[in-house]
Order: structure tokens, then sequence, then C-alpha cells
């Protein structure tokens, strides 16, 4: 079977890692397993064609197995201008991915690179499940010269179906599930309490269940990371959260997310654009390259392809083949060629 996969470069330096991606999974799978095919997504395609999302890439993603992107991201906006990343919101949407899986497991080789102390990374294994179509960043939004609102809302139907799937995750790892939110002053918070203790006693009656307040959690992450297993959350405290966690491993640069849900899943790296270094061929591919392994594992049906990649990459650590966000001076180019050599 072909699997039309559809990459969307997107915006700064996502062009430069998603090719990294493909080039790795060509040299993974066969030559017939994948048909990837390239559509405009982002700020730029917004400049060019007067939108982040335009209806032939709407298109192509949702007839594709999966998608896979880069980033999406300007610099400075002109005044007026509808932000490019609302498209991402709504590529999520149009795709019914509500949950983004963020596994965060610090490489050994890369914990002096880690603000931590290596002590605190021993046995660090974490599986982030976030909600992602709801919570602030898609609730009705007003602005006014002088006020502005951002409506949080969140259904039961909602916290329930991301607490499930959570709480599937925990099998094959320890059964412990710990839910984040902000239940001592917001309402939402306190129907994802509620909804959560129902929902896994319900469907995981043998998974233990640990409720934190989202700013106990952001400091227990640093104080004790090895304690964690599965972490659900909702949309706004996963994003923030997650990218907290990725100070575990080192570098923005390295942690891989999916997000899937009703439809086609969705794979890219958890950073930015990062419009600084645009075109200097130095941005860290690893992230994305994980990305496409979790791709296809998730989405492809290829799980051995999957495990070669993520085993690659790790050597590729391990042998100091590095950009300079992780201390090295190699290009992404040199870092991918060097992924490629070490598939087994």
């Amino acid at each position: 079977m072909t699997h039309l996969v559809t990459v969307l470069g997107g915006d700064g330096i996502g062009p430069e890692v998603t090719e990294a991606a493909v080039r790795v999974c060509e040299a993974v799978t066969t030559k017939d397993a994948i048909t990837w095919t390239r559509a405009s997504f982002g700020g730029q395609c917004f400049y060019d064609r007067g939108s982040a999302f335009p209806e032939d890439t709407q298109a192509s993603c949702r007839e594709s197995s999966a998608v896979l992107l880069g980033a999406v991201g300007l610099g400075e906006l002109p005044p007026g201008a509808k932000r490019p990343e609302l498209g991402l919101l709504e590529l999520r949407g149009a795709l019914g991915t509500f949950a983004n899986i963020r596994p965060v497991k610090p490489f050994p080789s890369l914990f002096a690179m880690s603000p931590l102390r290596p002590e605190l990374l021993e046995n660090v294994d974490i599986l982030f499940v976030r909600e992602l179509t709801g919570g602030l960043y898609f609730g009705d939004k007003t602005r006014t010269p002088d006020k502005a609102t951002d409506m949080c809302v969140y259904t039961k139907h909602e916290v329930e179906r991301i607490v499930t799937m959570a709480s599937e995750y925990c099998n094959g790892r320890s059964k412990r599930l710990t839910s984040v939110d902000k239940a001592n002053v917001l309402e939402t918070s306190r129907l994802w309490r509620e909804v959560t203790t129902e929902t896994v006693a319900r469907v995981a009656p043998d998974v233990a269940l640990e409720h934190l307040l989202v700013d106990a959690m952001a400091m227990y992450l640093l104080k004790r990371p090895a304690d964690f297993d599965v972490i659900v959350t909702e949309n706004m405290f996963g994003d923030i959260l997650t990218d907290e966690a990725s100070m575990l491993c080192g570098s923005l640069g390295m942690l891989p997310s999916a997000s899937i849900g009703e439809g086609t899943g969705l794979y890219e790296p958890i950073h930015g654009s990062a419009p600084d270094i645009v075109g200097q061929g130095i941005a860290n591919p690893c992230g994305t390259i994980l990305s496409a392994a979790m791709m296809l594992r998730m989405s492809l049906d290829q799980p051995d392809a999957a495990t070669a990649i993520e085993k690659a990459v790790e050597a590729t650590i391990d042998a100091k083949v590095l950009t300079p966000d992780l201390g090295g001076k190699h290009t992404t180019t040199e870092m991918t060629d060097e992924v490629i050599k070490r598939l087994g």
C-alpha cells in the first residue's frame, strides 16, 4: 500500500527541517511506501495567497494518510494583519486532531545540555497528552482599543475523550496519570477535574490518578521530572508545560509531537519558525525527524522503520554530531546525513 503524505514546510526553518525528515523517511522505507506532496501553508502563504491555509492545501491534507508540518510564524506583522498561527488552529480543526502527543525522554548524551543536574534526568520518560481544540485558543475573542477578551470553554465531552485517550496510553507504562488544571481559580478547571476523576474511575480503574495545579506542575517538572509518567492537560497549559519540558532534553529542537484524533494525523516538531537562523543551514532537524518516526508508527503502519529512525538519531547524538543549539558545529544537512548512515 502506498500512503500519501502532505508536507507543509511552512515558515522560517520549516522547509529545511521537513526536507531533512523526508530524506530520512525515504532512506528507511521502500520506494513505493510513501508518495510525498508539498503544499503551501503559513505566514508566507498568507502574504502570497491571502490565506494561511488555502482550499487546495486543505483538500490535500484531508486526502492524505498523514501531514508532516515544519513551522508556522513570521516576524513583525503589519498593523491589523491576521496572524498566520491562526492557520495552524484551522488545520487542527479541519483534521479533527483533538489530542497532541508529546514524548519527553532525554538522551543521556545530552544531559549536559540541560540546565538541570544530570541526576534529575535519569529515568525521565514522560508522555504529555494535551487537549488541542478547546480552551482559550479556540474560544470567542473580542478586541477594542482598550479591552480584549478570550473565552475559555470546555465541555464534558471534550474532557472525557482526551482523558480516555490519556488513560489508554497508561497501558504498557506505569499506569500513573497526572491531570493538570487550575481548579482553585477557574470554573473550566473545576469541570476538568470532576470529569477526569469520573472518567478514569470508569474506563481505567487500575490507573493511579493524581491532580496537580498547573503552577505546582511547572515547579515539579524541574524539581522531580522522573516522578511523572503520562500527563494530561488542557490546551494552553499543555502548550506551556511541554515547551518547559523541552529543557529536560537540552533544546526545543529535540522534541517531536503528533496531533491525532478523528481523521488525518498531523506530525510536527514543537519548535517555532526561528526566523533568526533561516537560511544558515544550522537548524536542528531532530525534532522533525523524530516526528516523522511517530508518523511512520502511528499513521503509516511502519513501526520497524520508526524504531530504526529513533535509534539512528540517538546514535548520531552519541557520536557528537550536533547542530549549534546542542553545542555542536554541524549543519542541518550534515546531521541528517549522519542519521541516514546509521539507519539499521
